[in-house]
């Protein structure tokens, strides 16, 4: 009998190595792993500049107080915000700490409550980004929580645009839906809700957890589009697997960031710092994101070219390398039947297999994954009928 509590649904088998895209279980299968810990090991696993990163920083210094200068953050700051519209980082734990943090400084800058969230959304577990977020399976059981968001369609303007008005605080959103099915929207939503915005003097949160740092082949999703966030919330990838999140802020809300008003233990640890700013030096070059778009790039036009027949699917869809296949029925047992040929995958709410290989991915691997995908649908297709 465990003494955990069953808060996920664990496979049956563990992974106790990796290296690259590759991971093996106990008993030595070796799997592709396109899972990278739900878009965490950006750079695979094990990556050598990472782990030298944590063995240098470690015989030096873990942790220290944040009372103390961190020059560890100040570099890592200053990369995050470079040549973009932000000004200033807030370090933390986690893509939810961020998101909290995000919460709390829109609310303190602006003296408003509501908050505009969208309809199948993600954004965190904690109890204000659990009110955040717009997929109400997170949310039963909890009793009431924070009831200042409003829930709005996405992918529509209408209604955002009767809504939206002076007693907002922010409008908070992921480019990119990753947990709600890989779904983007249409130019002209995003275009709208940054008017808005302007319009009506509302921050704009842009949850990049899942989407940034290289995942969709740009430094950060709403590089894409011409979006011009006030903040910005970032984990996962951040730390290729070492813990660390980060919220970026305009220099105008510096005021309401004031000592005393946030804080944490262990956000932006040297220890957390040094990885980060080594997965930065990496990722955040001008070729390496270029591959990246690339690859994906690639790889979605082979899995359409295989897959456009398909009865099963009914689309597939995505950006750099965050790709969802979206299928007319439940996608549990594809993803059992994929993992035992040797590949790993997510699911994207029920309909949805969703695809995260490392940054690092190579086109053989690539090719070698939507050769497993491509008879995934052969056999079950023939099984159907």
């Amino acid at each position: 009998m465990s003494s955990l509590f069953p808060t996920y649904k664990r496979k049956e088998f563990q992974l106790e190595k990796g290296s690259g895209t590759y991971v093996f279980d106990e008993n030595n299968k070796r799997y592709l792993d396109f899972t990278s810990g739900i878009a965490v090991t950006n750079l695979g696993h094990c990556h050598p500049e990472v782990v030298s990163a944590i063995q240098d920083q470690s015989e030096k210094i873990w942790h220290t107080s944040n009372l103390f200068k961190n020059d560890q953050q100040e570099v890592l700051a200053e990369t995050l915000v470079k040549n973009t519209p932000l000004d200033l980082a807030f370090f933390c734990n986690s893509g939810a700490e961020a998101n909290e943090a995000a919460i709390k400084l829109a609310k303190k800058y602006t003296g408003k409550n509501k908050i505009i969230t969208f309809k199948d959304s993600f954004h965190g577990r904690t109890f204000g980004a659990m009110s955040a977020t717009g997929q109400q399976k997170v949310k039963d059981g909890y009793g009431e929580l924070i009831s200042e968001f409003v829930h709005l369609p996405w992918n529509e303007t209408e209604e955002l645009s009767k809504i939206a008005d002076e007693d907002t605080a922010a409008i908070m959103m992921e480019v990119f839906q990753g947990e709600g099915g890989v779904r983007m929207a249409d130019l002209s939503f995003y275009k709208e809700i940054q008017k808005i915005c302007d319009d009506n003097h509302i921050l704009l949160i842009v949850d990049e957890v899942q989407t940034g740092i290289g995942r969709t082949g740009k430094r950060y999703a709403y590089d894409h589009f011409d979006l011009h966030p006030d903040i910005v919330t970032l984990a996962k990838g951040l730390g290729n697997g070492f813990p660390i999140g980060a919220m970026l802020g305009k220099e105008i809300l510096k005021t309401a960031f004031g000592p005393g008003s946030h804080g944490t233990t262990f956000g932006g640890s040297p220890l957390a710092c040094s990885v980060g700013q080594t997965v930065l030096n990496i990722i955040f070059q001008e070729d390496f994101l270029h591959e990246v778009e690339c690859k994906g790039n690639n790889f979605m036009k082979v899995l359409k070219d295989s897959l456009h027949s398909h009865p099963l699917v009914k689309e597939v869809r995505g950006k750099g390398l965050l790709i969802g296949i979206e299928c007319e029925r439940p996608v549990g047992s594809f993803i059992e039947w994929l993992e035992e040929q040797g590949l790993l995958t997510v699911p994207a709410g029920e309909n949805v297999i969703r695809l995260l290989p490392p940054l690092t991915v190579s086109e053989e691997e690539l090719e070698t994954a939507a050769g497993i995908i491509s008879q995934l649908f052969k056999q079950f297709h023939k099984v159907s009928t």
